[in-house]
């Protein structure tokens, strides 16, 4: 019984209807990995790039400081394994499904965004020159002055994917935001250093691809608004605003009332402040709705026998004790 407690939502007892009412949200999720697969397969346009050109794309070719298998760790792994230890502290398979599918539609949104872009842009990378002439012989066209690569064409086609960057999410930092309720008006300022771990990370890791000459400062600022756009479209999707005054959403505020919020923070499930997802609030709604019913059913009509002396009757009277309590006054 306690994994079906009210405000306790275990994967044991609603992971299998989530995973149906989210089944088109994880359909599309997956066609979205499938076109970044594909983008990442074609070739990219090829933007002319003449003799002139190549002073500015002569930085060495080196590797990256931060490993390519390193971004999903510190983007996808990291926040997901964040996302679980509050699941089994809290036990709500909400805030647990809703941070995994928001993480990854962030990601791979942002993913099919700039990858669509880098291939239509074409812009070379800052160490293209090594790029198209591995062993340092340039060669050009005698006419356009453009360049005649022959370098590996793979390294070559890589390097015309320099805009935008594509490695700059906040999911992760909106997330702790609402769980340590940051932003609660009590001036715990402290708060913010746990916010702004997740935004530094990732900035740390775009300024390492401007080091290793993978990307201009341009391509990462604009990769930068792009994820931060599209992260924060992603969570306000799931999750209410972090600033909200009392850290519920709108659904909770408008359709529950406080005798509801009494008994789950009672039972342990959940703070006053918890910012859990909106379909969590929906669904306390909902269970509300269905006790208030269930209490307020009528019940069968009591029927009591009452001798007036005075005028030698007998009256039926209804002694039901909703009624009595509408005659009376009385709210239910």
């Amino acid at each position: 019984m306690a994994d079906i407690q009210l405000g306790c939502y275990t994967i044991k007892s609603h992971g299998t209807k989530l995973a149906r009412l989210h089944m088109y949200d994880w359909i599309i999720l997956l066609l979205l990995a499938v076109i970044d697969g594909l983008l990442n397969i074609i070739e990219p346009f090829h933007r002319f790039v003449g003799k002139d050109m190549m002073t500015d794309l002569r930085y060495p070719l080196k590797g990256n400081t931060v490993p390519f298998w390193a971004v999903p760790l510190i983007g996808i792994v990291l926040p997901c394994a964040i996302f679980g230890g509050i699941y089994f502290k809290k036990k709500n398979f909400y805030d647990l499904h809703h941070g995994i599918l928001g993480i990854l539609y962030s990601v791979l949104i942002t993913a099919v965004i700039t990858d669509a872009i880098k291939d239509g842009v074409g812009r070379p990378r800052p160490d293209f020159f090594w790029r198209c002439f591995p062993d340092g012989n340039a060669v050009y066209d005698n006419i356009t002055t453009g360049v005649i690569c022959h370098g590996e064409k793979s390294v070559i086609k890589e390097g015309h994917k320099s805009f935008p960057s594509g490695h700059t999410s906040c999911f992760l930092a909106w997330y702790l935001a609402g769980k340590i309720t940051a932003f609660d008006r009590r001036g715990h300022i402290a708060k913010l250093c746990i916010v702004f771990l997740p935004l530094l990370t990732a900035a740390l890791v775009a300024v390492s691809r401007v080091d290793d000459y993978w990307h201009h400062w341009q391509d990462v600022f604009t990769g930068a608004l792009i994820g931060l756009t599209v992260a924060s479209f992603c969570y306000l999707q799931f999750f209410p605003y972090p600033y909200d005054a009392d850290g519920t959403s709108f659904a909770l505020c408008y359709l529950l009332n406080f005798a509801l919020l009494f008994d789950v923070y009672r039972n342990g499930c959940i703070s006053f402040a918890a910012f859990w997802p909106h379909a969590y609030t929906f669904q306390l709604a909902e269970e509300r709705n269905s006790r208030n019913t269930n209490s307020y059913s009528v019940r069968p009509t009591e029927v009591e026998t009452v001798n007036i002396p005075a005028h030698g009757g007998i009256v039926l009277r209804d002694t039901s004790p909703i009624l009595d309590n509408m005659e009376s006054g009385r709210r239910l």
